[in-house]
């Protein structure tokens, strides 16, 4: 192995439009990623949930593809 600190890749700066994009979707990222901490931390503090206090998960999976099912298509 080498004694020699491996360098850095040269990397190329992106446009203002992709820079605001990567930046968008990092903080969507962070928002999601909030979200699960506060859950576990309130399990973690709390305990878990009833089960009698939820809902099925065929009724949650059905109630979001019917979201999706009703939302404006979108190139990916």
């Amino acid at each position: 192995m080498s004694k020699q600190p491996a360098t850095a890749p040269a990397r190329q700066p992106l446009d203002e439009h992709a820079a605001k994009s990567v930046l968008a979707y990092a903080a969507a990222e962070r928002a999601k990623t909030d979200v699960l901490a506060s859950v576990l931390e309130d399990i973690a503090a709390n305990g878990y949930p009833a089960p009698e206090s939820g809902i099925p998960w065929e009724t949650a999976r059905d109630a979001h593809l019917a979201r999706l099912a009703d939302e404006q298509p979108r190139v990916a």
